[in-house]
């Protein structure tokens, strides 16, 4: 089809394509068809895509083309019935057409962009009179259901979908009359593009254009709206405060600083970056050249060498986005945090990140809240099936491992002697941070001078995220629909991997780095990072507007000033370094521009070619702060019944707990994130054999040599805050650190990120925040010596809405919630605890150490929230030195190895707390809650002294089974040890030199398999009055606790293995993960030379380095080889003896793994001889992992034998896997394996495409296979989740029959160390086994 625009022609070149949906999406979409229909009998998808050229294409070219698009399983449905077009929302580029048409360009395909559509196929049952059909209005509302009105758009016909390539006309500049128009202007102008400007900003903005004698251009009025709204500038933490009438001395975010005034040790960088930066350690650094004679513009050798490394912490929200669409919400939240890392000081890396969701409740059993929610934004369910996806996608694509996160969900309507409150998180809370290393000397931006270049790196503008720093201050449901439309992000990771490499790059220079400066792209987009990146070097600025890159036409200069397109840094170099960077740019093929330059004069200008200049401003005008602002706060004093537990059966208790969302597994959270990618992983959430998630500190190496390292850790406990706010925010605290102690960290090293949330304006919320920081802030922190010196703050928590049934204003409002993330630094991992019980013992003792003092309070605790009450007293941490003394404990008891198991008491109670610690060791426990339950202090008043306490016990029963539910089910601070029996004395003797012995309490022991005492083996059990209250199978209650993981898994993923891994939670015949050798491990002898090994990337690849580093430990020397660099000459295949392609996510798997990478290979001639000479020289080996072993499954037809392997396609599953499996090595010839056959042992698997498909290609009765998966008992298996891809005979390795070639999915390379794995029972000092595939290929080259 051809038309003609603007005296343009272009030609849109369709391709029909492959299935869109895997069987069982198309029947889950069906089925909701359906329900709005019941006509609709049959649902089919295709991919179609549509290619934009300047001519018809040739018959040569459209054969490329349809070979370039060939991919998934061919398309059988049907062509008739009524067609429903999805397209990328109109006037966007997405992700999917960037990476595609990058492939397209690198295959030198002369076209402009490829755009993919689904079209759906809607068949009806037959009518009575014949056919049937669908009016208008009806197709509108199946149309509805088919796409993300937030990100997609619908068409009817095919010929419909050529708008997405309809060059716009650009709007103009906009005036605001002020001059004439006074504030009314601005007022119109405030509403219209949605600028959250308060009063006093108007009334500033007003004075200031009026002394600069005109009028404000609509960018200027954006760009100001942006840097100044509270999402940037925190207006209300930077407030002066007035409670109840009396002037407060400080600022909230003075309160905050005061924490790192009174103990600023180990810090390097606080509140001044775009992280927070505390000492590290030498360290062994390991990167391609990086010396100061560079190395990034070329392929250079990787090279160890000592460099003292500090690390960096971050921890963002991302609320807004995510609550409009949950997806690209989620995935460009954890987006920007990963950038607000990597442009921290002069560049530095992200290492490892963090995930967490607040939500409302759930409709998990198909019953939606009565209470509503506005009708544009998503519910909970959505947020927590589509959100976590994204944030993990992100993760998952860029290169970091997720180690940690939380998610909780409340909603409940608190009813208080002054008020009713809806309490809730209508809008989410959805945390993304982590942390990362940087450089000793790279810490500080410099002041760079006048004259320095300013420049974009990273992917050009789009009309998307415009003014997402403005909505995202404001209210839920507050804002227009269309304004929270454009706040929405679309996501592309794979660009940000390559300006992270560039980064990389840039920052392995050490002091010779050419970048003097970095921000990142975030709210507010340039208008926003270009200021702040001047202003901080006290420069001014002159920027040209149509040198900044974009990817869309028709986009205005406000549009183009103010987006807030992901995936994008700024920064300044010096002009002379430019020719070093955009060589690094090139290389790593990284789009950049050089926008503007650094002016002496502190004016900020930008200028258009095409018309006149948006922006010429004083820079003390735009971030010159307008009058501060001041708030007069009263707090509401609320008090609420006591909790009311009377009939409250302990059975359904402890169901009711164990299924809330907030207690549940949360593997489903989990398993979706990748967290051995860099292999620097040492401590992830899944614990043990039978990797139970249940670990709340996450740990990570410094480097892959030692064993120094960092851990992190989450706390939280929201709903306390209804109660009482203060309370909520040491609790927060308190319990972060009690997480983080399961690795052995010191507090004078822990360092704090605070997130705080509150819907200030309500009535009290204001106060109860006040307070809140003042606790934790002036209080707290300071009596822990302990400081917080990064964080972030939203302040608009509220959603408010009218419901249309009832015609009545509702509202949503958030407790004031403190998020806390806790990171320190550690010169062994090794002293890492885990929650895993030990099962082999026979006899072992559990310890409570009860940090509440025996108090039991019960208000806001999962068990009041399942009863539907609040309570009237929350838990605290009464005395902040029990919290010293506990870390200083544990420490001791660490070091002297008393300690098998440790858990903290949180969310669930102390029932939760041993229920997941026996999941996790797969042994029964019997507890004895008799000290637990005695009245006042059990010492010197214990009424159970008194007269006949059996009789005693039966006439007040039902205060017995009180203080049984409160024991049990109160979230107290505390801590669980498990401990060797004859060790108890010892245990307790440390704890009373540490004043913690009155309340620690011995409160059970275990029932391993073969002990001596029968009753309990498997169990749970609870003991009182000397006879068993509780008694449950532990297999039971593994699976109502995996009940909620398992309820999303079959909405999100395929049914039937998301059944299938649920039958197996906690199964008494599993024997868990194992290690089964037939060989010893060895190096080979001394070695005489260092053969060269390419360490092949493409874009988006990201596990290259450590896969170098097992190269060079094994006695190779690893060069760094970028696609590009054979493109362009710059290295050839010739010059190696072997070849490894890496694993990641090439050109973000766009058509499918592997294959864009496979055909920018062989849609090149020069390139593809290059390739075919290597494999067929008979020196050469070559190893092909996850992201390469698809690719090189791909290239069989240039593989001298591998003309048998079959295609690595989309997992049974339909979903990215991430978990520790096992596998087999077989007989087989690969030189990697060779005398490893027969033995069984875990291995890293993180890929969404591992499915060995036969169907297309390839031979598996003649494969020459490697590895396959089995189950626990050894045994080949293709069912889920032992096979993660479902891959017939369990297949996730192939060879060729001379062996020199070989094509794997999972990841040797993430755990050539013992200390990488996330299970294993061998010396963690040690190599694990698979690094013989390294010493194997070493013996081979001889």
């Amino acid at each position: 089809m051809t038309f003609s625009i603007h005296s343009v022609t272009q030609t849109i070149t369709s391709f029909e394509g492959a299935h869109a949906l895997g069987p069982f999406r198309a029947r889950q979409l069906l089925e909701r068809l359906q329900s709005l229909n019941d006509r609709v009998a049959r649902l089919d998808a295709r991919y179609v895509h549509l290619v934009w050229s300047d001519q018809p294409p040739s018959a040569q070219l459209q054969q490329q083309l349809a070979a370039l698009l060939d991919y998934g399983e061919p398309y059988t449905g049907t062509t008739e019935g009524a067609l429903v077009v999805v397209t990328p929302r109109l006037g966007t580029v997405s992700p999917w057409a960037s990476k595609a048409t990058d492939i397209a360009h690198n295959c030198a395909l002369d076209v402009h962009r490829i755009e993919r559509v689904v079209e759906y196929r809607i068949g009806l049952k037959s009518g009575l009179l014949g056919r049937s059909q669908l009016s208008a209005p009806q197709l509108q509302a199946l149309a509805a259901a088919l796409h993300d009105r937030m990100t997609e758009s619908v068409v009817f016909a095919r010929a419909e979908a050529s708008q997405l390539f309809v060059e716009l006309a650009a709007p103009g500049l906009e005036q605001i009359d002020v001059l004439a128009g006074g504030k009314a202007a601005l007022k119109h102008a405030n509403k219209a593009h949605g600028l959250a400007l308060a009063d006093d900003e108007m009334d500033y903005l007003v004075q200031a254009f009026t002394q600069l004698q005109r009028n404000p251009t609509d960018v200027e009025l954006m760009m100001f709206a942006q840097a100044n709204s509270e999402h940037c500038r925190h207006k209300i933490f930077n407030a002066r405060f007035t409670v109840d009438g009396v002037v407060q001395p400080d600022t909230l975010f003075g309160m905050i600083r005061h924490t790192h005034t009174t103990h600023p040790q180990h810090m390097v960088v606080a509140y001044s970056d775009n992280a927070s930066v505390m000492e590290g350690n030498t360290v062994q650094r390991f990167v391609a050249g990086g010396d100061a004679t560079g190395g990034g513009e070329a392929p250079r050798s990787y090279q160890a060498s000592e460099s003292l490394q500090h690390v960096l912490m971050k921890v963002e929200t991302h609320n807004h986005p995510t609550a409009i669409s949950p997806f690209p919400g989620a995935a460009t939240g954890a987006g920007g945090e990963i950038r607000d890392e990597g442009a921290t000081g002069r560049g530095s890396r992200p290492k490892a990140g963090l995930t967490g969701f607040s939500v409302s409740k759930m409709d998990l059993d198909g019953v939606a809240s009565a209470y509503g929610k506005p009708e544009h934004i998503a519910s909970a369910l959505q947020i927590m099936v589509e959100g976590p996806l994204g944030g993990a996608a992100f993760n998952n694509e860029f290169g970091r491992p997720n180690l940690l996160g939380y998610f909780r969900e409340y909603e409940q309507t608190a009813a208080s002697s002054v008020d009713t409150v809806r309490r809730g998180y209508h809008k989410p809370i959805m945390v993304a941070g982590g942390l990362g290393s940087i450089d000793a000397k790279l810490t500080h931006k410099k002041q760079f001078p006048a004259g320095s270049l300013l420049i974009q790196l990273g992917g050009p503008g789009m009309r998307i995220g415009l003014g997402g720093s403005a909505a995202s201050s404001m209210a839920t449901g507050t804002n227009a629909t269309s304004l929270d439309f454009d706040s929405v992000q679309r996501d592309n990771p794979e660009m940000q991997r390559r300006a992270q490499e560039v980064i990389n790059h840039c920052q392995a220079l050490g002091e010779a780095n050419p970048v003097l400066a970095i921000h990142d792209v975030g709210a507010g987009g340039l208008s926003n990072a270009f200021p702040e990146l001047t202003h901080d070097a006290g420069r001014g600025a002159r920027f040209d507007l149509r040198a900044v890159p974009l990817d869309e036409s028709g986009m205005s200069p406000r549009e183009i000033w103010c987006n807030e397109s992901q995936e994008r840094y700024v920064l300044a170099i010096a002009p002379d370094a430019l020719a070093q960077f955009a060589a690094f740019c090139a290389r790593e093929r990284c789009p950049y521009a050089v926008v503007g330059v650094a002016t002496e004069e502190r004016q900020l200008s930008l200028v258009d070619a095409n018309g006149p200049t948006p922006v010429a401003m004083p820079m003390d005008v735009l971030l010159g702060k307008p009058p501060k602002m001041h708030r007069d706060v009263s707090t509401v004093s609320r008090q609420f019944p006591p909790l009311d537990l009377s009939g409250t059966d302990l059975q359904r208790a402890a169901i009711a707990v164990l299924s809330h969302p907030t207690v549940a597994s949360k593997r489903f959270l989990i398993t979706i994130g990748d967290r051995t990618v860099g292999g620097l992983t040492h401590r992830d959430q899944m614990v043990g054999p039978w990797q139970v998630p249940v670990a709340d500190c996450a740990v990570t190496l410094a480097d892959y040599q030692g064993f120094r390292g960092e851990a992190m850790a989450m706390g939280e406990r929201t709903p306390l805050a209804v109660i009482d706010a203060p309370a909520s925010g040491r609790m927060a605290v308190a319990e972060a650190i009690t997480n983080l102690l399961a690795a052995p960290i010191t507090l004078s090293r822990v360092k704090l990120s605070a997130n705080w949330m509150a819907a200030c304006g309500e009535a009290g919320e204001d106060a109860d925040l006040y307070a809140t920081v003042r606790a934790v802030g002036l209080e707290l922190c300071p009596a822990l010596g302990i400081s917080i010196p990064v964080g972030k703050d939203s302040l608009s928590m509220r959603t408010q809405w009218v419901d249309p049934v009832a015609n009545e204003t509702r509202k949503v409002t958030s407790p004031v919630s403190l998020i806390v993330s806790a990171f320190a630094t550690m010169d062994d991992v090794r002293g890492t605890l885990t929650p895993q019980l030990d099962g082999q013992l026979a006899d072992t003792t559990l310890v409570l150490v009860d940090l509440g003092r025996g108090r039991n309070r019960m208000g806001g605790s999962i068990l009041a929230q399942t009863l539907e009450q609040i309570g009237d007293e929350a838990p605290d941490l009464d005395d902040p030195q029990d919290l010293v003394h506990l870390v200083q404990a544990i420490n001791i008891l660490r070091a002297s190895g008393k300690v098998l198991a440790y858990h903290d008491r949180s969310d669930g109670g102390l029932f939760a707390t041993v229920c997941e610690m026996a999941f996790a060791g797969k042994v029964g426990v019997s507890l004895n809650i008799d000290m637990l339950v005695t009245e006042g202090d059990g010492i010197s008043d214990s009424r159970a002294e008194y007269g006949d306490s059996k009789n005693w016990a039966a006439q007040v029963s039902a205060r017995r089974e009180e203080l049984t539910l409160k024991a049990l089910f109160n979230e107290e601070l505390g801590v669980v040890l498990q401990v060797r029996s004859e060790d108890r004395n010892a245990v307790m003797q440390v704890l009373r030199e540490h004043g913690l012995s009155r309340h620690s309490h011995c409160i059970g022991k275990t029932r391993p398999v073969g002990s001596t005492i029968t009753s309990g083996i498997g169990e749970i059990q609870v003991w009182r009055d000397a006879k068993a209250v509780f008694n449950a199978p532990v297999a039971d209650l593994h699976q109502v606790w995996d009940s909620v993981s398992w309820k999303i898994c079959r909405l999100r993923d395929n049914p039937a293995g998301a059944d299938a891994e649920h039958a197996t939670k906690g199964l008494a015949s599993d024997p868990g993960l194992h290690v089964a050798l037939t060989y010893v491990p060895e190096a080979p002898a001394l070695l005489q030379s260092r053969p060269r090994v390419a360490v092949l990337r493409e874009q988006g690849v990201n596990s290259h380095v450590e896969m170098a580093y097992a190269f060079g430990a094994a006695g190779f020397d690893p060069v760094d080889v970028h696609m590009s660099d054979l493109l362009a000459g710059r290295a050839a295949l010739s010059d190696f003896q072997g070849l490894v392609a890496c694993g990641g996510f090439s050109y973000g798997d766009t058509l499918g793994a592997g294959i864009g990478w496979a055909r920018s290979i062989t849609f090149n001639p020069a390139l593809a001889d290059q390739f075919r000479g290597f494999f067929a020289r008979g020196d050469t080996f070559a190893l092909g992992v996850c992201n390469g072993c698809q690719m090189f499954a791909e290239l069989a037809d240039i593989i001298p034998g591998a003309e048998h392997w079959p295609r690595f396609t989309t997992n049974q599953s339909a979903r990215y896997e991430a978990r520790l499996a096992m596998v087999e090595v077989l007989e087989s010839p690969s030189l990697f394996f060779r005398g490893m056959a027969g033995s069984r042992l875990p291995i890293a698997v993180a890929h969404g495409e591992g499915f060995a498909n036969f169907a297309r290609r390839g031979d598996a009765g003649r494969v020459a296979a490697v590895m396959r998966y089995t189950d626990n008992h050894g045994a080949a298996t293709e069912a889920y989740p032992f096979n993660p891809n479902g891959s017939h005979g369990g297949l996730t390795a192939v060879t060729t029959p001379d062996g020199r070639f070989t094509a794997m999915m999972p990841h040797p390379e993430r755990v050539f160390r013992n200390i990488q794995l996330s299970w294993t029972d061998l010396d963690r000092d040690r190599h694990s086994p698979w690094m013989q595939l390294w010493h194997n290929a070493r013996r081979w080259v001889g």
